[in-house]
């Protein structure tokens, strides 16, 4: 499965930042495979570096950079979107800023620009406007950064967290709706601000403050304060958690290693009788769900197939659907003692197109196996994403539960999506064994929309499920 985000660190010190600054970004490097990019402020001014990280990780292409870039305060992201952090010039001053979100009304948002004086946007390829760059359009129509930062958030259709970084300190956003984090660590002499919280530990900071939902903050070298507080509701995504996150991260003080035991462990509450001989998980973010299923059933966790990434790093990941799909079939390599003549449950995070997951099963029975079950941790993907940039899919029809759908009534099946979101209902059991004959495999049972949120363990109104129910 191809999800893509972003994520972003910055910091403010008493001494030079550009090594806190250059591993707190690269820690968050399983959020994005295209561009990473630098900005730091000095007594000179600003200083920015961006690369194209497709084919090499982030480190050998910045280890250059930050033996120039020096400074006490800076901010970097890593992101499969636009070039960024941008540096603006404008009536507030000269700042830089990066951003990770999505922006629905876009095209609207930039024509109005147009009408308000905004003489131009620099054009990326494939003619799109630079989404960063339309952030910081709105934040200059206001008197002051922090109207701007929240003019923005009020006309955003979507979600959009942000770092500013100006010569008097580090202004972080947190989306209205909190749909991605963004947490404060401090050690002696230094604050850093965080999409993910275990990328300043090694650096020695300590959790020191998370942000809620739509809550504004300054940082200094000697402390931050609260300029907006949160608000009362939130919608963290739920992906963070089945997928996004490394195992070391923590949202919401759920830890994502231990959500994930505990989602493999629900898996198995109701799926007794399933006679296999390993449990397994589909590398890297199925392992965990499979730990808890194996531990609970008490069925062997074994690996029959290991993802070789000394030459296949994830930072390799072409545009092409084809080619993205001949490169995780090259990842995979088979242990043939644990294929062979062997009937295997196999858990993976999620089913979105299901290409990957046939190929999977394929690869499987090529290799030997008897039986192949499987398991995906979430319930059936029914409807795009629209707050987040994490999926490559341009239609619901890109999902394999809408095609199975369609094929089953056609535009009759729209009128029913509650019921094939149900998954105590006959069409929820239709399409569940359409999606099974069509991946070939076994047998198919998808964790339910209560087993993931018990999993998650915080407060089932603060989470996004928007692609599960189509409820915002």
């Amino acid at each position: 499965m191809v999800f893509y985000m972003g994520g972003l660190f910055g910091v403010t010190a008493k001494q030079d930042c550009i090594m806190d600054l250059f591993f707190g970004v690269d820690y968050h490097s399983h959020l994005g495979t295209r561009r990473g990019g630098l900005a730091v402020y000095s007594k000179t001014g600003f200083e920015r570096a961006i690369h194209n990280i497709e084919n090499s990780p982030f480190r050998t292409k910045f280890e250059r950079d930050i033996e120039d870039m020096h400074g006490l305060m800076g901010i970097g992201c890593i992101s499969d979107t636009e070039p960024q952090p941008l540096i603006v010039r404008s009536h507030l001053g000269n700042y830089a800023i990066t951003t990770v979100g999505r922006i629905n009304n876009l095209e609207e948002l930039v024509d109005e620009a147009f009408k308000n004086g905004s003489s131009h946007f620099l054009e990326m390829s494939g003619g799109r406007v630079n989404a960063t760059e339309l952030v910081a359009c709105l934040v200059n129509q206001k008197d002051t950064i922090l109207e701007g930062i929240q003019h923005a958030q009020d006309l955003i259709d979507g979600s959009m967290t942000m770092l500013i970084l100006t010569k008097d300190g580090l202004y972080a956003a947190r989306d209205k709706m909190g749909r991605t984090p963004l947490v404060i660590g401090k050690k002696e002499g230094a604050y850093c601000v965080s999409f993910e919280s275990f990328a300043y530990l090694n650096l020695g900071y300590k959790d020191e403050h998370y942000l809620g939902a739509g809550e504004i903050d300054f940082l200094t070298a000697d402390g931050y304060e609260v300029l907006k507080q949160p608000g009362e509701k939130m919608k963290i995504c739920a992906f963070l958690w089945t997928y996004f996150g490394y195992p070391t991260s923590c949202y919401e003080g759920v830890n994502v290693e231990e959500m994930r035991y505990r989602c493999g462990q629900i898996l198995a509450e109701h799926d007794t009788g399933t006679d296999v001989d390993f449990v397994a998980g589909v590398p890297d973010s199925g392992t965990a769900h499979a730990v808890g299923y194996a531990n609970q059933s008490g069925i062997p966790f074994a690996r029959p197939f290991i993802k070789y990434t000394p030459t296949w790093p994830r930072s390799f990941m072409p545009q092409n659907q084809s080619m993205r799909n001949q490169i995780a079939h090259m990842k995979l390599i088979p242990v043939d003692s644990l294929i062979r003549d062997k009937k295997l449950l196999f858990i993976d995070d999620s089913v979105v197109r299901g290409t990957q997951m046939r190929e999977t099963v394929e690869f499987l029975y090529d290799s030997g196996a008897k039986e192949v079950h499987f398991r995906p941790a979430c319930p059936p993907i029914m409807f795009g994403c629209k707050y987040l940039n994490f999926s490559r899919s341009t239609s619901d029809m890109d999902l394999i539960s809408r095609r199975v759908i369609d094929e089953l009534e056609g535009e009759e099946g729209l009128k029913h999506l509650d019921e094939y979101c149900d998954a105590k209902s006959k069409r929820y059991a239709a399409m569940v064994e359409g999606i099974c004959e069509k991946m070939k495999v076994t047998s198919l049972k998808y964790q339910t929309l209560k087993g993931m949120l018990d999993s998650i363990g915080i407060d089932p109104d603060h989470v996004c499920t928007y692609c599960w129910t189509g409820m915002e």
